[in-house]
């Protein structure tokens, strides 16, 4: 089991590691604790250009019971406890639960990965669930008071940004700059322009009109013959 969940996690990394809007670090060199540098990268988001540390834990077990989450530093918002753990389905443990009324699919299942967790988290911090909130007055202040909200919502961001490692760029946006234009070389193509479209020359034009040439005084020597 230690095996499988060895391998899943090696794989998971190595596709988190070429992604700009996570930051991954083994701890300690193992597999089974992750430190991560959860980036927001959405102009639209309250909480853009933020980098929340935090930390993800595995069993032997992995992938098919899920890992543990939490923010390092507290983030005053409906679904996170103070203690920087998320109230999200996602984490939970696979099946049905009836006292919650979760269904299955909205549990961990082994289908389901560290890049789902984070961005199901990434979508939560914008859509938080204010019905049965993990921090009340955060649900109260989101649904009541959007200005005290926000406020805290952008301390939040200045304050992760200590959390950034020195050698570490933060990227800005998720888009690649685009190729740099290839140059048009203006005298390869005024070279080019002497000869034709099938590359021949000038003189090989005027050799075939002198073949046709032959071709038709034999035809006529011929003709005089017959008659």
């Amino acid at each position: 089991m230690a095996s499988v969940a060895r391998q899943r996690l090696m794989n998971e990394f190595k596709a988190l590691d070429k992604e700009k809007w996570v930051n991954v670090e083994l701890r300690d060199g193992g597999l089974f604790k992750w430190d991560i540098g959860l980036i927001v990268l959405n102009p639209d988001s309250i909480f853009n250009g933020a980098y929340f540390k935090c930390e993800m834990s595995f069993t032997d077990k992995y992938p098919f019971l899920p890992p543990t989450f939490k923010f390092t530093r507290p983030i005053f918002h409906p679904n996170i406890y103070p203690d920087g753990k998320v109230c999200i389905s996602i984490l939970h443990a696979p099946g049905e639960d009836e006292q919650s009324g979760e269904l299955a699919s909205e549990r961990w299942t082994s289908v389901q990965s560290v890049e789902t967790v984070l961005r199901s988290i990434l979508l939560l911090l914008d859509d938080p669930e204010v019905s049965s909130p993990a921090n009340v007055d955060a649900g109260i202040a989101y649904r009541d008071a959007r200005e005290v909200y926000d406020s805290k919502a952008k301390e939040a961001v200045k304050e992760s940004l200590q959390d950034i490692p020195k050698d570490f760029k933060m990227p800005t946006t998720l888009e690649e700059a685009p190729p740099a234009k290839i140059q048009e070389d203006d005298d390869f193509w005024n070279e080019s322009g002497d000869e034709d479209d099938f590359g021949a020359s000038d003189s090989s034009g005027e050799e075939m009109d002198e073949d046709g040439d032959e071709d038709l005084e034999q035809e006529e020597d011929e003709d005089e013959e017959e008659l």
